[in-house]
């Protein structure tokens, strides 16, 4: 076993017995990123030339991650963890959390982006090589296959007191207004743009941002085949005319890759005269391809606009 997780060099862990601890499921969460090789990772992203900490600053992070999984809504919850000495080893108090937060720069969070996807991509190699594949993304109409579904959608943190970035929200509640991609297929989480309050749910600028760092954290081999699914907030030209591009542009190795998307659009009756004006030769129906779901492909329903304009 690694240096990196001597800390569960005798780790037992039972369903019952005496000497029973709390959070013995967050120790095997933090041994799961030590074994991928995330901790490791992290540490080397943090890493200053001529700034030995006493405490590995990959670790802090590592260990702010497990405790946010385990339930912490503050850094100072990390002390769930550091109170089990006997079960989680040495970890960081409060306060050097605190600094190892504040001394990451714009460089160093690219470094982080760059080291989750570089563990992610070692996940997904050994994901299909016990399945054979990375887990359908399920609808109402049966799976879809081998296509990678990336969720974007926004979020409301309600806060209590006046915090950084903390504002009025458009739901009338006060917090912040994080923007989120996801993985259906998956469930991972795989970017968050922490935004203020008062940020626009259907900002363009932010979802393509969003976007092509979650395209960026998807393992390159399962970038071919994409779909990118939004509800009312993407219903504007500059992410879809983003989306759009992406079939055809360099980024994240575009040839040859297919990337659809699924919007959510209000039809009011104003939109219901416009679609209706339009001639019967602008329209056409996307062929049908062959899925795990055959002809309950719910894509293959999809009806596309084209205009020369």
């Amino acid at each position: 076993m690694s240096q990196r997780t001597g800390w569960a060099r005798d780790l037992r862990v039972r369903v019952a017995g005496k000497g029973v601890v709390s959070h013995v499921g967050s120790a095997l969460l933090r041994l799961l990123g030590d074994t991928v090789g995330l901790t490791a990772a992290l540490s080397a992203a943090l890493r200053v030339r001529g700034f030995s900490p006493d405490i590995d600053r990959g670790r802090v992070l590592a260990d702010l991650a497990v405790a946010v999984a385990d339930g912490a809504t503050g850094i100072d919850d990390i002390r769930a963890l550091r109170d089990q000495g006997d079960l989680f080893g040495h970890v960081a108090s409060t306060s050097t959390a605190w600094r190892c937060l504040d001394e990451i720069s714009g460089l160093q969070l690219a470094r982080i982006d760059r080291a989750r996807a570089t563990a992610r991509a070692q996940v997904w190699r050994q994901i299909v090589a016990r399945h054979g594949q990375i887990p359908s993304a399920r609808t109402c109409y049966g799976d879809l296959g081998s296509t990678v579904v990336i969720r974007l959608d926004a979020s409301i943190v309600l806060a209590h007191s006046d915090k950084t970035g903390a504002r009025g929200t458009w739901k009338g509640t006060y917090g912040h207004h994080p923007l989120l991609a996801t993985c259906d297929n998956t469930g991972e989480l795989l970017v968050a743009m922490l935004r203020p309050g008062n940020a626009g749910s259907n900002t363009g600028a932010d979802h393509v941002k969003v976007l092509d760092a979650a395209i960026a954290q998807i393992p390159a081999p399962h970038r071919r085949d994409l779909l990118v699914t939004i509800d009312g907030a993407g219903a504007g030209h500059e992410i879809v005319d983003h989306i759009t591009a992406l079939n055809t542009a360099t980024l994240h190795g575009g040839r040859g890759r297919r990337v659809e998307y699924s919007i959510g659009f209000d039809l009011d009756e104003r939109n219901r005269q416009a679609i209706n004006r339009l001639p019967s030769l602008v329209w056409t129906q996307r062929p049908k391809r062959p899925t795990s779901a055959q002809s309950h492909d719910p894509r293959s329903l999809t009806i596309t606009y084209i205009s020369s304009r």
